[in-house]
């Protein structure tokens, strides 16, 4: 028989109804299942601090999640990110290349990255790295979206190149003189 607390009715029994109606079912379980239950809601809740071993960010996982990651990537701790930069690694080669060989060139990538501290100008290093990607982008060969769509050949794909029909600077001076 279920019974529902309101807070403006009953505070009984050891209940402190809150804000909005609870409803309690009595639920009977045997002692064993109580204690199993109980063991698998405090392996679930308990977690850990995983440092990634590439970029140095730390994640709050599960030790069953942790195991998982180390076994896949030989025993070292790879974070969400750069699990994924290393799939991408992976797929932009132009040679077979395991998933060794593309965390190792990750892993060279971030501790390039983490040596060479910050940029004497921010405003540079952001469009050479859009740049950077740009470039990335147009000398990788493109992925189909389905299995049917047409592939582009790489005349098609080295042949778009980004051009400026003329410069805004002209018109922008007309005006002032």
């Amino acid at each position: 028989m279920s019974e529902i607390l309101f807070p403006e009715e009953k505070i009984e029994e050891g209940w402190l109804a809150m804000s909005a109606p609870m409803i309690i079912d009595p639920v009977v379980i045997s002692a064993p299942e109580t204690q199993s239950a109980a063991s698998m809601l405090v392996a679930q809740s308990e977690v850990e601090f995983a440092v990634c071993d590439c970029c140095g960010l730390t994640e709050e996982c599960t030790p069953a999640y942790i195991e998982r990651i180390r076994e896949r990537y030989h025993g070292k701790w790879v974070c969400g990110l750069c699990a994924e930069a290393v799939k991408d690694e992976i797929v932009r080669s132009e040679r077979l290349v395991s998933t060794e060989e593309a965390m190792a060139k990750h892993m060279n990538f971030c501790k390039k990255f983490k040596a060479s501290g910050p940029p004497p100008n921010p405003t540079v290093h952001l469009i050479s790295a859009m740049r950077q990607i740009l470039r990335r982008s147009l000398d990788s060969p493109r992925v189909r979206s389905t299995p049917n769509s047409p592939t582009k050949t790489i005349t098609e794909i080295h042949g778009s190149v980004l051009t400026r029909s003329e410069s805004c600077f002209p018109t922008l001076t007309e005006g002032l003189g």
